[in-house]
């Protein structure tokens, strides 16, 4: 039997990595970079390296400010807290860092507040009302606002306590509500009874049933007002009603109309002819008038003829000659 050696019955020993320590440096040379640049991207992404406007703003309280938090324009991030000190005045200096590309959205008109509210941290706020005003400069210095929501928790538990206590009073048994409430009850059912409304604006029954009555009543006369006035429409306006009588009166009337329309005309006519027998009168007369004159004339030239012949007459006894 021949022997084997004792190293071929052993797992045969590795070789030796060439180069190790070099690999070994190159790979924590290459550890370093990546934690240096993941370091860097995210200072970068912090915005250490873009370029800054300095805002103090001061407050009495700085309860929940805190370094590195955000100062937010309309939601967005603006700025970030750099430094938070107490001034030589007792007051607090809050010290920002607003990015240039975004100090345009800050003017001298801008409003700074600082809230706490009931869920969640403190917030800085920053308000521009009109961008128009001119821009906040470097170094600015302005007061901030606080805000806290806590504050107005004891009046909100207080008002809360005050609408429980009302409403227990409103719901208890001896409340007036309740007893409205078995009011109107009361009258539904009444109003859900016999005589209805007439019950409840009444008060009782027999008052309502009155009520009734009368309005039975009136609706009985009112049939008979009808009955009346058919009556009385086929009195006037009926085949030997007053109307058709009133028609006949009315064409005699017409008919006599008639008779003293012609009789007027025959007026106007004698009217007319005599007229004529006075104008022909009238020429009569004013004819008679100067008929007289002249004869009345001649009676003068008569009279003074018979004086004349008085005077001459020689042979007559009497100077007076007398006409018969």
């Amino acid at each position: 039997m021949d022997d084997t050696p004792l190293q071929d019955s052993e797992p045969a020993a590795a070789s030796p990595v060439p180069h190790l320590a070099a690999k070994a440096r190159l790979l924590l040379l290459f550890t370093v970079l990546l934690i240096g640049a993941a370091v860097l991207f995210l200072l970068y992404a912090r915005g250490v390296f873009e370029p800054t406007q300095r805002l103090v703003l001061t407050t009495d309280d700085s309860e929940g400010v805190a370094v590195g938090m955000d100062m937010t324009f309309s939601g967005f991030p603006i700025g970030r807290v750099r430094r938070v000190e107490l001034g030589q005045t007792g007051e607090v200096r809050i010290l920002i860092d607003v990015a240039s590309k975004d100090a345009h959205w800050l003017r001298t008109s801008s409003i700074f507040t600082l809230v706490r509210g009931i869920v969640g941290g403190t917030a800085i706020r920053a308000y521009s009302g009109v961008l128009t005003d001119p821009p906040l400069p470097a170094d600015a210095e302005r007061p901030v606002l606080r805000g806290d929501a806590t504050a107005e928790l004891p009046r909100v538990i207080a008002s809360a306590r005050e609408v429980l206590e009302n409403l227990t009073a409103i719901t208890a048994n001896d409340a007036a509500l309740r007893n409205s409430v078995a009011n109107l009850q009361a009258v539904t059912e009444k109003l859900k009874g016999p005589q209805g409304a007439l019950h409840v604006l009444f008060g009782n029954e027999a008052d309502a049933r009155k009520v009734v009555a009368t309005l039975e009543r009136t609706n009985a006369l009112l049939a008979r007002f009808d009955t009346l006035a058919a009556k009385a429409d086929t009195q006037v306006f009926g085949p030997e009603g007053v109307v058709r009588e009133a028609r006949a009166t009315v064409v005699q009337l017409n008919g006599l109309l008639a008779d003293t329309r012609a009789s007027l005309k025959k007026i106007d006519t004698v009217l007319v002819e005599a007229q004529a027998v006075g104008a022909n009168v009238r020429g009569a007369t004013q004819d008679l008038g100067a008929l007289r004159g002249d004869v009345e004339a001649n009676l003068r030239k008569i009279d003074s003829l018979i004086n004349e012949i008085n005077r001459k007459w020689p042979f007559s006894r009497e100077t007076e000659i007398k006409l018969p």
